[in-house]
């Protein structure tokens, strides 16, 4: 884990975790303005406590960067994994535990140069907010985060974090849900059910609906997804189905085999997402993205994981070269 300075920013100079110090953003400390970014986590918290309503009124003058801005191509770091109690990252199964430290590592990402955005819960982008990081960012809202894992309920993937119209009301660029396909669980159909509305919601709001399909089934008491290229190709006939428009909905999906292939089942807009990087080879993974994005319809990557928390911790170094790929 990071070692952090007394301020909640992170240690100047390289540190184990991050390789680099993040810029904040910040201002002026809690305070000294009713509107100020704050410098510390011990301020974002006086503020949830003291000034609950900054979290709207920064919101509501936040510098926003639209897709359009980014002529569709983005990198976008994603966050929202903690809020569905996974917080385990390869055979670190608490990587994800301490909040600060993972908040040094988003704005540690968001600081690299051609990183065009996040995506997180609201606590986590509210946390990003009152420091700063998120002006000038492309922000996408996680929606559905009640499908905890490991638990009986899993595929039942309930929306208990953002909806359309608090995505709205943030000035956000559109909202992510996972939807996981198991055909021997009936629950699926719940949660196809609700990724419908909510496309439909956000349509009607011409915001992003992001969906995230998996032809999945339970294996040994877990959920497991299956990557191989024709298991990706049905989830995405599902999904691109939903909701009664799809003028606004793009996708995302794993880097697998026969990319040209599984890419040719869709003419959506589609980011490529990192997954866990496991044991896995940095190398490999990164030659599976760039073959992934040499595809048209594929406009970039959302990664949360292995950027974050790189096998050598040089969160910089990772999201440099992930950017790199894309510009």
């Amino acid at each position: 884990m990071t070692a952090h300075s007394t301020s909640g920013a992170p240690s100047t100079g390289t540190t184990a975790s991050t390789g680099t110090t993040a810029s904040t953003g910040a201002t002026e400390s809690t305070g000294t303005r009713d509107d100020a970014f704050v410098d510390s986590y011990e301020d974002v918290t006086r503020v949830r406590i003291e000034d609950p309503g900054r979290i709207g009124r920064l919101l509501a003058r936040r510098a926003r960067r639209t897709v359009a801005d980014t002529d569709g191509s983005m990198l976008i770091v994603a966050a929202d994994h903690p809020a569905r109690g996974a917080l385990g990252v390869g055979a670190r199964t608490e990587a994800m535990a301490s909040r600060t430290d993972m908040l040094d590592r988003m704005r540690t990402a968001l600081a690299v140069p051609g990183v065009d955005g996040v995506l997180g819960t609201a606590d986590v982008l509210e946390d990003l907010l009152l420091m700063g990081a998120l002006e000038d960012k492309v922000v996408f809202a996680s929606m559905n985060r009640g499908g905890l894992q490991g638990g009986s309920w899993e595929i039942e993937d309930r929306f208990t974090s953002y909806d359309a119209e608090s995505i709205a009301r943030a000035g956000f660029a559109g909202g992510k849900m996972l939807t996981r396909i198991d055909l021997d669980d009936d629950r699926t159909s719940k949660t196809l059910k609700w990724s419908a509305e909510a496309i439909d919601e956000l349509a009607a709001r011409e915001l992003i609906a992001m969906i995230e399909p998996f032809w999945s089934s339970r294996q040994g008491g877990r959920v497991v997804n299956d990557l191989s290229p024709e298991a990706v190709i049905r989830s995405i006939h599902v999904a691109q189905g939903l909701g009664t428009t799809s003028a606004y909905t793009w996708l995302k999906l794993p880097a697998v085999a026969d990319m040209a292939r599984v890419m040719d089942a869709t003419t959506l807009p589609t980011l490529i997402l990192g997954g866990d990087p496991g044991a896995t080879d940095p190398e490999a993974v990164y030659a599976t993205w760039r073959e992934a994005l040499a595809r048209p319809n594929v406009r970039g990557l959302v990664v949360g994981r292995s950027l974050l928390y790189p096998a050598d911790d040089d969160v910089r170094g990772a999201v440099s070269t992930a950017a790199s790929m894309i510009r």
